[in-house]
């Protein structure tokens, strides 16, 4: 079971089993309070900007961040067969990019050969409107042996996403990542 969602929704799945999270959050939010209505879960806690390219007194998403979402992951994948049912909740402010990213790293991690295309198709059918952070699928991209695939891919699901919902254009480029727009095809 995966769950991609941003902050405000978080209080709506505590009642999910959810049984793994991975929280990426601003370095200056505070902790979502939420989680101390969940059952036990295993959690890790990333901090960074969502941003592309290097802003003043903002951090960007590195390769040890991607490298953090793996490790994560293979901690998952141990768990899990340690138990028949998991239920995974990857969150960032809006449930938008950062966690669509990380999701989408996480995907591909477990499903090595699932080709680039089909791992964007069930990344849109977990959260609609995901815009991944570029930087964040680039670093996967190389540290999953993925060969530029992985890119191509978020090229063609940005094109798919601004067909769907147009208004992405005018979001994008307010938030600074107009490259992203561009490189969709």
């Amino acid at each position: 079971m995966f769950t991609i969602c941003g902050i405000s929704e978080l209080p709506d799945q505590r009642d999910r089993s959810v049984t793994h999270v991975l929280s990426i959050l601003d370095p200056d939010h505070p902790d979502p309070e939420a989680f101390g209505a969940y059952d036990p879960h295993h959690r890790t806690i990333l901090r960074f900007h969502d941003i592309i390219h290097p802003i003043p007194g903002m951090i960007l998403p590195t390769p040890q961040d991607v490298e953090s979402i793996l490790r994560f992951g293979e901690d998952v994948m141990e768990e899990g067969d340690e138990r028949t049912e998991g239920h995974l909740l990857v969150h960032c402010h809006m449930g938008v990019s950062r966690s669509t990213a990380a999701m989408l790293t996480l995907m591909a991690q477990s499903n090595p050969d699932e080709s680039e295309d089909a791992l964007f198709e069930r990344l849109a059918e977990i959260r609609p409107q995901a815009w991944p952070n570029s930087l964040m699928v680039d670093f996967a991209d190389g540290l999953l042996s993925r060969n530029g695939r992985l890119t191509d891919a978020l090229r063609r699901h940005y094109g798919r996403q601004i067909r769907r919902m147009p208004n992405y254009v005018q979001v994008m480029h307010d938030l600074g990542r107009s490259r992203e727009v561009e490189m969709a095809a």
